[in-house]
């Protein structure tokens, strides 16, 4: 099942449930569902969301499509949100491999601190965002000013739920200023941690419909001027740590509300020259969820 938040005008924030590409409003003030954080919150689990959804949805019809919805945001007309308000959001780094070589080459060493962070058995886990400094579909993402290189990292999302059971999943940008996290290490939660790093959507798709979340192609693609600059993919397949020991490494003596956001780390690695800039369109793509696009934006 897919879910999705989006904003009517004069009703604000409704809950919608993606039936191929109609999107039936579940909003229901008895059942004290206003939100899709509400939805993971009752259900629990990816089953009792899918559940508790479904029964909101008996005798409703459609009244908006996903391809209307899935546009720029302005305040007088329909538009997609992030597909939940977080209370937390995550981040995993170095999950793949080519993550570590990347990251070793540039430090013009045989082998660096990302080496031993993919070798070790504790994984990096860092805080990315919080809801405020998140953004949804066609929002735009943001490029530090102190920043020259900035660059998309496509990941996919989990949506973790009560007892740290994965409820769903989501396209993901961990949206990261490299040129400062590779000055000092220790700066890594300046290089993370601003205005628009972390973009999320378009929607949520329950853990019962995504069979293994480690058999997923992902894409990554940016475009300048119209022109397509860059264009990259991963499997899933290819991540050494899975969804589940993530979930376990983060919840280790750190009590995690349901609703956080997990991003499971990039294996996309877009080239030096490709950095990002004003007026990019960032484009992430994973199967069997969707497409997330958003515009880029130099902070001032």
């Amino acid at each position: 099942m897919k879910l999705c938040q989006y904003f009517e005008p004069q009703a604000g924030t409704r809950v919608g449930v993606v039936d191929g590409d109609a999107v039936v409003d579940i909003t229901s003030r008895t059942a004290k569902v206003a939100s899709v954080l509400d939805l993971v919150v009752q259900g629990k689990t990816g089953a009792g969301v899918e559940r508790l959804a479904r029964r909101l949805m008996k005798g409703k019809r459609a009244r908006r499509t996903l391809a209307e919805l899935d546009v720029a945001p302005a305040p007088r007309r329909p538009h997609l949100l992030a597909p939940l308000v977080p209370p937390e959001i995550w981040g995993a780094g170095i999950t793949y491999r080519r993550s570590a070589d990347y990251y070793t080459a540039h430090q013009g060493r045989a082998k660096g601190i990302y080496d031993h962070v993919y070798e070790s058995e504790r994984p990096e886990l860092f805080f990315k965002a919080t809801a405020a400094r998140a953004v949804g579909p066609n929002a735009p993402i943001g490029v530090r000013r102190d920043s020259s290189l900035t660059a998309v990292e496509a990941e996919l999302g989990l949506v973790i739920g009560a007892g740290g059971t994965v409820v769903g999943y989501t396209c993901g940008n961990d949206v990261s200023a490299w040129d400062i996290e590779r000055a000092n290490p220790l700066y890594l939660p300046q290089s993370k941690i601003f205005t628009g790093c972390f973009a999320f959507g378009p929607v949520l798709v329950t853990s019962g419909e995504i069979r293994n979340p480690h058999a997923l192609e992902l894409r990554c693609a940016i475009q300048r001027g119209g022109a397509r600059l860059y264009e990259g993919k991963v499997n899933t397949g290819e991540m050494k740590r899975r969804c589940p020991e993530l979930v376990d490494w983060l919840r280790r003596d750190n009590p995690i509300p349901a609703g956080t956001v997990l991003s499971t780390g990039t294996g996309i690695l877009v080239p030096d020259e490709h950095a990002l800039a004003d007026g990019d369109l960032v484009t992430v793509e994973i199967e069997g969820i969707g497409v997330l696009r958003n515009p880029v934006k130099k902070l001032r």
